[in-house]
């Protein structure tokens, strides 16, 4: 059984109990809240996740209103959709870069922040290569790297569709931390300099030293109001909880009134591009 249907069990399980202890029968509380008896049956057997207001509903009915914040609690935890990396890349990163496809084809708006890398959807190839082969190293899976930075470059694509819009967060320190060789670095900063001022996109750079409301916690993406999107060494959580969206979106909020645009994030990647000392 997955994380998931267990935790839509629990809640389930839950729901029944009170039912149960306000002496009513399914059929009695379905006719209370206006719903069907099979509504009432596959929620309480785990067959059906409930939504934040058939949870209010539920807990009025059986006359235990004191209950709802434990009863969100629980489906805040069916919400939460934990994908281990191991059995995600079992098979290589190509996969995992065509679910990354579809999940932007299906975004108007993507917000993001990225503490120590550069975002993939303004990636190099060579600098996506090393990402990927470094990573395959790590987590000795089988490397698919060509056909993993063939999928990144075509979700690139949607930088440039009609519609679509692009708002991100980049540390300073993702500018520096180095894991290819310098030339391919210097070609990953001459290409995000060039990505500032593109249509659609708003990049924003935190620099070292400065004041924020918030600091940065971890990368994270948010796509549409619909999940947030959040990477752990050993995982990644899909976040759908409304309450989880809007922290991450105020997260983003706070750390976005620090950022540096325009000329003076060009004047950043700059700097980094000249540490380099290539000549």
């Amino acid at each position: 059984m997955s994380d998931f249907q267990q935790a839509r069990q629990i809640l389930g399980a839950r729901l029944s109990e009170l039912r149960a202890e306000a002496g009513m029968e399914g059929k009695d509380l379905a006719a209370k809240l206006g719903w069907q008896p099979s509504k009432v049956s596959r929620l309480q057997n785990g067959k059906q996740t409930a939504s934040a207001p058939d949870i209010a509903a539920w807990a009025d009915a059986v006359g235990r209103p004191d209950v709802e914040p434990e009863l969100q609690g629980l489906r805040a935890g069916v919400e939460l959709k934990h994908r281990t990396w191991r059995r995600q890349l079992a098979g290589g990163h190509s996969e995992r870069q065509k679910l990354a496809i579809r999940e932007t084809d299906a975004t108007t708006l993507i917000r993001a922040l990225e503490v120590s890398r550069i975002p993939g959807l303004f990636q190099t190839r060579e600098y996506a290569r090393a990402i990927f082969d470094a990573n395959a190293r790590f987590r000795e899976i089988p490397a698919t790297t060509e056909q993993a930075v063939a999928n990144r470059m075509r979700r690139q694509e949607a930088l440039y569709e009609p519609g679509k819009e692009f708002r991100f967060l980049l540390c300073e320190a993702a500018l520096y931390h180095r894991s290819c060789p310098k030339p391919v670095m210097a070609e990953q900063l001459d290409r995000l300099y060039g990505v500032v001022g593109m249509p659609r996109v708003d990049l924003g750079i935190l620099p070292f030293g400065t004041q924020l409301r918030r600091t940065a916690p971890h990368a994270f993406w948010i796509y549409d109001r619909r999940q947030v999107i959040v990477e752990t060494i050993t995982e990644e959580l899909w976040l759908t909880a409304d309450d989880d969206i809007r922290l991450y979106e105020r997260a983003w909020e706070w750390l976005a009134e620090s950022a540096e645009r325009g000329t003076m994030a060009r004047r950043l990647i700059g700097r980094a591009r000249a540490s380099l000392d290539l000549a």
